[in-house]
């Protein structure tokens, strides 16, 4: 009852109090403060808050309202308000800890904007008075705890807000911090005045709660509030470098942990661009990566003298209770003592009748339970635990920025990393290295790890390629950026590669094989010292042979192991290295007992079928010697052919119902699919490497870009699918020897793997079974025994027309495109047709990757079917009729692939152009039109009258029968040809329109075609001249010129030989002023100018033939240009070439000719046309270069 009545007297004390002042108010009261004072602040405070949980919430907040507005307005009329706020923001700071306030979004804005004028009005005392900065506490404690979480707009009003407030205080601290001519007297001030540390204290609150907002609804905060708290954050940064205000105490640790920590929050979402701030960051954040690791003086103490107790005590409740332990307390695991330490907090505010000077219940969003770990050293230390925390803090912003702004980044890595001696222990270096080689605590040593990953992840692969080592000694006192780079990439590896061997902790060590893996692939090892890659496959397999102590995470550090030194034997081939496993496979071959080194590594872990996550990635570095090492696998044959067969043959016959990896734990040896198609691979690529197989054997006789002013230019193509060959493995002497190895191999696998795999219930371990004959070449497929050639050709059919996965009909599609390009093939009519018939099959099929790999293999065999026919034509009738029907198969099937998508149609295109170039014309029938003739059929004697042109349509209607002459179909397939072509190149992309004019040039070297009579030539010489003169892509204009090229006579070119010449001689005069829009068009121009220079002269050499008047007043006209150029044309002749020194004279005296052959053309004309003196000047040109 004593209660009730206590109780009841209280809500009646605090109701008439707020009702007279309201009454007071409305008359004309004496002094707020004292109005104020007299009505509320005189009572007992202990029972007048007392009463607030008592009241309905929406009274208490209406009351708090009223009061904080009648206070600060009556404030801008008078002086002596410090009492009165004091007490004010006390009264309402214990009220809020009592009741929670019924706030909407206008009582917020209210309180915000309320709150903001009184701490104006404090922070502007408190450099005078530090007892000021308590309220200011309280007031940010009295908004974290009733800050609004509903709406965007709520949040937006908070952050101005305590930007405002940090922006206030952060003049404070300037004004505090101003230099003086004597830098001890600044430190002595800094130590004994104590409102330097309230002031520290008021902004780690602030940035605390920032921090909170951002990790709430940062993400839907608009520009100008994500750049304005960029902003802030940058003048505190730029303020604490250059006042060099770092200092290791715990309050100063708590307000540099809340600010890197609200750091780290804004920039994990970035709103716009920060390079701009990216270098002053980074260097004012290296200046906390050695936080409390020096040992030279304080320079302030934030905390000092008793008065400074009771404030300090209240700036902790914005961060985290650090725990303690004492040597009388039993051990507690690190998790349950973060709740214990809220438990205690909490039964201390419930005993508490009053005051601001006990703990609050809010959390600090910098800390985990984590933070406290016992791996992380002593928990005696609360300060070396607080400022780790900020090492930590300030690392995870290096690796923001660098995620926010990766190219803006890369200009920081001379500040980042070391450049010399990583290694030596140096206290006071800032860099991540040393951070990652010798910090104390773990988890800054994770976090820096962390950031040097992603720093050598992105747009470091590219700018990382032009780091060139050089001895310190060579580079002088300026050292070049490609120089610090180089020094930097070596320190790189010296420390990685010393963790490596060193490491103890399992979860670091996964980090630093991270590491490596980038590290490996932004490398240019070419540009390095020689032995550097060396060392790193070295110390790899030293590793791996020492293990890892860790069981639960040993199969997992040796995976990555493995992969990294997969990823090392993948770079760029090295002689070292080749030199390396070449000589330890010799010597281990022979020594028994000599069982180390690298492949010997590999093989062995390649052998643990027990454990199928090590074994898959032990098999998948065998793979990569395969390629990049070729010319070792013929030593190496035995023990892997050994291997793979042991694994094929333990496989299972069923697909299991577990996955590989389900089934890694089972002491029963399980070969699942993802392990036998790996042992496949690892075969695969040895027998490339053996039999020397470099790619698709190209059958193409035509040369249209071998010219002797384009042979020089002539890239070599590189095919993924096949070895590294290095310099010496080109040599003809070594291929006979290959050759005759990659048969018995050959031989070896058709007998003994095959048989295993090809009927796999596996769709995966069928795919690459089939795929291994896409690596055979031609020398050991036709050296193999008939009954072998058989088993090839029938598997691929088989695969190709019978199994039901997508997958390996694609494989054995493209494993028909390689074996139809072999010359002997084309010899074979058998193997042709079945091939034919196989791939025709799957051009229909519905899945589009089918489909590619199936027209690039009609391509290829219509390239073959033309050596065919031209090298050995057949005389039975019988042959020649089957040999038709094949014929008018492949081109209805390019033809229907014309219309199908881009990567489809490139390989139509090539296919129509290969059936175009050996397709017989003769020009026996009526209307002077010419009749095609395949060269299957005898005649075309049944053939009386051909149809009109507008009359073909019906062939495109499917209308024509079989009954029909095959010449009539032939005229047909020409006609759509061209139409198809036509087609192509306005809708193709730049791949279907490369091919177009490569076919094109095909269908010009077909001698039994009149150009001149056909009435689509003109237009299929337009699209040639639109191409060259408009195209982007220079490969397209290089091809488009050589097609112009092929037509032996101006006769050939019909009508379009006058437009042909002025549209080259346009192209010629305007390429200097060519836009280059694409980077990778500049190493094709050279070979642009060259392929225009070979046709501007092919075409010119025809000039005098044409009776045309107007081209030859064009040339009259253009006479000038044409000296100039052929100056400049005769000019090059004295280019030294690579070529040798007799091909290289051969290749002068064809120039010599083609250029002489222009110029005569051309005096011819200028003579006729009575140009005496312009056909001097080019008789002088001629005899220059006789």
């Amino acid at each position: 009852m004593a209660g009730s009545s206590l109780s009841a007297a209280a809500v009646r004390s605090w109701r008439t109090a707020f009702l007279t002042l309201r009454d007071e108010t409305l008359t004309s009261p004496p002094s707020i403060p004292q109005l104020v004072q007299s009505l509320i602040f005189s009572h007992s405070h202990s029972s007048f808050i007392s009463a607030a949980p008592d009241l309905p919430a929406h009274e208490v907040t209406s009351d708090i309202l009223f009061l904080i507005q009648l206070v600060v307005n009556a404030s801008q009329f008078q002086q002596d308000f410090i009492p009165t706020f004091s007490n004010t923001w006390h009264l309402i700071h214990d009220v809020t800890r009592r009741v929670s306030l019924d706030m909407n979004s206008s009582s917020w804005a209210l309180i915000l904007e309320s709150f903001t004028k009184m701490m104006d009005f404090f922070l502007a005392k408190a450099t005078s008075n530090a007892a000021l900065y308590k309220p200011v506490l309280e007031c940010l404690e009295t908004v974290s705890e009733n800050q609004r979480k509903c709406t965007v707009s709520d949040d937006v009003q908070l952050v101005n807000f305590l930007l405002h407030i940090i922006a206030c205080s952060h003049v404070d601290l300037i004004s505090l911090y101003r230099p003086s001519g004597n830098q001890k007297s600044t430190i002595e001030k800094g130590k004994k005045l104590p409102r330097y540390g309230s002031l520290w204290e008021v902004q780690t609150a602030a940035f605390t709660m920032l921090g909170e907002v951002y990790s709430r609804t940062g993400s839907s905060f608009q520009f100008d509030i994500w750049q304005s708290t960029i902003q802030v954050h940058r003048k505190m940064m730029d303020l604490l470098a250059s006042k060099n205000l770092v200092v290791e105490d715990i309050v100063m640790s708590r307000f540099y942990a809340s600010l890197l920590h609200c750091l780290h929050l804004v920039l994990m979402d970035p709103k716009g661009s920060i390079s701009e701030h990216v270098s002053g960051f980074v260097a004012s954040l290296r200046m906390f990566f050695i936080y409390g690791l020096t040992s030279g003086p304080q320079l302030m103490s934030a905390a000092v003298g008793c008065k400074e107790k009771e404030l300090g005590s209240l700036s902790l409740k914005f961060t985290s209770e650090e725990p303690k332990r004492t040597n009388n307390s039993l051990y507690k695991p690190p998790h349950l003592r973060k709740k214990d330490g809220l438990n205690t907090r909490q039964a201390k505010a419930q005993d508490s009748q009053i005051s601001s000077d006990h703990d609050s219940p809010i959390v600090d969003v910098t800390s985990s339970d984590s933070d406290y770990s016992d791996n992380d050293g002593s928990l005696k230390d609360i300060n070396s635990s607080c400022y780790s925390k900020v090492r930590v803090s300030a690392i995870v912003c290096v690796q923001d920025l660098c995620q926010a702004d990766p190219k803006s980044f890369t200009t920081q890595w001379t500040m980042l990393l070391p450049t010399n001696d990583v290694l030596q222990p140096r206290k006071f270096e800032a860099t991540l290295m040393a951070t990652l080689l010798f910090d104390p605590y773990l988890k800054a040593r994770m976090a820096s790890a962390s950031a040097l990953a992603v720093m050598m992840d992105g747009p470091a692969t590219v700018f990382l390629q032009v780091a060139e080592y050089k001895e310190s000694t060579k580079c002088g006192s300026f050292m070049a950026l490609s120089s610090s780079l180089g020094q930097i990439l070596m320190q790189l590896h010296t420390g990685i590669l010393h963790l490596i061997q060193h490491e103890t902790n399992s979860r670091l060590l996964v980090l630093v094989f991270k590491i490596l893996m980038l590290l490996i692939s932004c490398t240019p090892y070419l540009r390095m010292p020689g032995d550097l890659l060396l060392k790193v496959i070295l110390s790899l397999q030293a590793r791996i042979e020492a293990g890892f102590p860790f069981k639960s995470d040993q199969t997992g550090l040796q995976v990555a192991a493995i992969s990294c030194l997969t990823a090392a034997l993948s770079v760029s081939p090295s002689i070292q290295v080749k030199e390396m496993i070449l000589e330890e496979a010799l010597t281990g071959f022979v020594e028994a007992d000599n069982k180390s080194g690298v492949l010997f590594t590999l093989l062995k872990h390649s052998e643990r079928l027990s454990n199928p996550t090590i074994c898959f990635e032990a098999l998948q570095a065998l793979r990569t010697v395969s390629h990049n090492y070729p010319d070792l696998m013929l030593v190496s044959w035995g023990q892997i052919s050994a291997i793979v067969h042991k694994i094929l043959r333990e496989a299972t016959a069923e697909v299991p119902t577990k996955t590989w990896k389900e089934q890694a734990g089972n002491t029963i040896v399980f070969v699942g699919e993802k392990m036998v198609t790996a042992a496949i691979k690892v075969l695969d690529e040895c027998l490339r490497g053996i039999s020397g197989f470099r790619g698709t054997e190209d059958l193409s006789d035509e040369k249209f870009l071998d010219t002797p002013f384009t042979s020089d230019c002539v890239r070599s193509k590189k095919v993924s699918s096949a070895p590294s060959y290095g310099p010496q493995s080109m040599e003809d002497t070594k291929e006979q020897n290959k050759c005759s190895s990659g048969i018995e191999q050959w031989a070896e696998t058709i007998e003994k793997h095959m048989p295993l795999v090809l009927g796999h219930t596996s769709a995966m371990v069928r795919t690459a079974s089939v795929t291994c004959f896409a690596g055979i070449t031609s020398s050991v497929f036709f050296t193999l025994t008939k009954e072998k050639q058989d088993f090839v050709v029938s598997s691929l059919i088989s695969a190709a027309t019978h199994d039901k996965v997508p997958s390996v009909r694609s494989a054995a599609c493209r494993a028909i495109g390689v074996v139809s390009c072999f010359q002997k093939t084309s010899e074979s009519a058998g193997i042709l047709g079945k091939f034919i018939h196989a791939v025709e099959i799957n051009t229909r099929d519905p899945v589009v990757s089918v489909r590619i790999p199936a027209s690039w293999a009609l391509a290829n065999i219509c390239d073959s079917f033309r050596h065919f026919v031209d090298d050995f034509p057949l005389k039975k009738s019988t042959e020649s009729d089957t040999n038709s029907q094949l014929v008018e198969l492949l081109t209805e099937c390019a033809l229907r692939l014309a219309k199908d998508g881009d990567k489809i149609k490139s390989n139509a295109v090539r296919a129509l152009g290969n059936l175009a170039r050996f397709v017989r014309y003769t020009s026996s029938c009526v209307h002077n039109k010419p009749v095609p003739n395949t060269g299957f059929s005898s005649s075309c004697n049944n053939l009386t009258m051909l149809p009109a042109r507008s009359n073909l349509k019906a062939f495109d209607a499917g209308t024509i029968n079989s009954s029909y002459p095959a010449s009539l179909k032939d005229l047909d397939w020409l006609y759509r040809m061209v139409q198809a072509f036509i087609s192509c190149v306005t809708t193709g992309n730049v791949k279907v329109q490369w091919n177009v004019c490569h076919a094109l040039s095909n269908l010009f070297l077909n001698k039994t075609i009149q150009l001149q009579d056909m009435d689509w030539a003109p237009s299929v010489f337009g699209i040639l001249l639109l191409l060259l003169r408009d195209s982007s892509n220079f490969k397209i204009r290089i091809q488009a010129a050589a097609a112009l090229a092929v037509p032996a006579s101006a006769l050939d070119y019909g009508k379009s030989f006058p437009d042909i010449v002025q549209g080259l001689e346009h192209v010629v005069e305007n390429l200097g002023s060519d836009q280059i829009s694409v980077p990778s068009s500049f190493k094709y121009r050279i070979a642009l100018e060259k392929q225009l220079t070979a046709t501007m002269l092919h075409v010119l050499s025809f000039a005098s033939t044409t009776d045309h008047q107007p081209l030859k007043d064009f040339l009259v006209k253009k006479a000038s240009f044409l000296e100039d150029w052929f100056k400049m044309v005769c000019s090059s002749l004295g280019e030294t070439t690579a070529q040798p020194e007799i091909e290289s004279d051969s290749i002068g005296n064809q120039k010599k000719e083609m250029i002489s052959k222009a110029l005569q053309s051309l005096i011819e004309v200028y003579e006729g046309k009575k140009q005496l003196t312009i056909s001097q000047k080019f008789k002088k040109l001629d005899s220059s270069i006789s």
